[in-house]
């Protein structure tokens, strides 16, 4: 097992974990965002002094890759670059939308098997960031820009009971009324909740390129989506 540290910038919510032997041993998260520009640094000194008085030598740095802000992407980029830079320490990315299922999946709450799970990071208007992912985590949906109507994510939601959270996810209760739709409210993610994800990458030597390497909203996700939903 690795001890690795966390950064989460992609929404207004700042936050940054420390993670050991396949648990979280240090948090802590900043809602009154955003404010990521002042706070992440010192959110980042604060966690590696508590890994370094504990004498528990950092492995990795992961970073929550998008999509999400721009410029709350840039700046945990930046931050988990310099620190790999300096410290000479692997790098790590996970998609923050699978972030955000996390909580839900290591909570008590039951979900039917053949329940979907729909992440939502708010984008403009009726837009919204969003994938879909059965309760394994795998894949259903990419992920996509979505503009919500009444008939969005109809194909999936005549199927299977469909559960929507994150900040997105709010704005879209009133268009999406089907009985198989079910909202969560209060998800956000975080780095406490990168852990799992981040330890299944370092066990599989899935590590980015230092110099490379870049969020999913810059590299991917801008290049094939309209200016109009940056």
């Amino acid at each position: 097992m690795a001890c690795i540290l966390h950064i989460e910038t992609s929404t207004e919510v700042c936050s940054v974990a420390v993670s050991e032997n396949g648990q979280c041993i240090y948090s802590n998260e900043d809602f009154n965002g955003p404010s990521h520009a002042s706070t992440l640094g010192v959110f980042v000194d604060e966690a590696m002094s508590f890994a370094d008085s504990h004498a528990i030598p950092l492995d990795a740095v992961a970073v929550s890759c998008g999509p999400g802000s721009y410029t709350g992407l840039r700046i945990g980029v930046s931050m988990a670059k310099g620190i790999c830079y300096g410290q000479d320490l692997k790098l790590l990315s996970v998609p923050t939308l699978k972030v955000m299922c996390v909580p839900l999946l290591l909570s008590t709450r039951e979900f039917p098997d053949d329940a979907l799970l729909c992440p939502m990071i708010d984008a403009r208007r009726m837009e919204v960031y969003a994938a879909v992912y059965d309760r394994a985590l795998k894949e259903v949906r990419p992920t996509q820009a979505d503009i919500v109507d009444e008939n969005s994510y109809h194909e999936f939601l005549e199927q299977h009971p469909v559960y929507f959270f994150g900040n997105g996810a709010d704005k879209c209760r009133d268009r999406i009324v089907h009985p198989n739709a079910h909202f969560i409210p209060d998800v956000h993610p975080l780095a406490k909740w990168m852990f799992p994800l981040a330890e299944r990458a370092y066990l599989n030597d899935q590590f980015e390129d230092v110099a490379y390497f870049e969020p999913y909203y810059l590299k991917e996700f801008v290049a094939s989506k309209p200016k109009n939903l940056l």
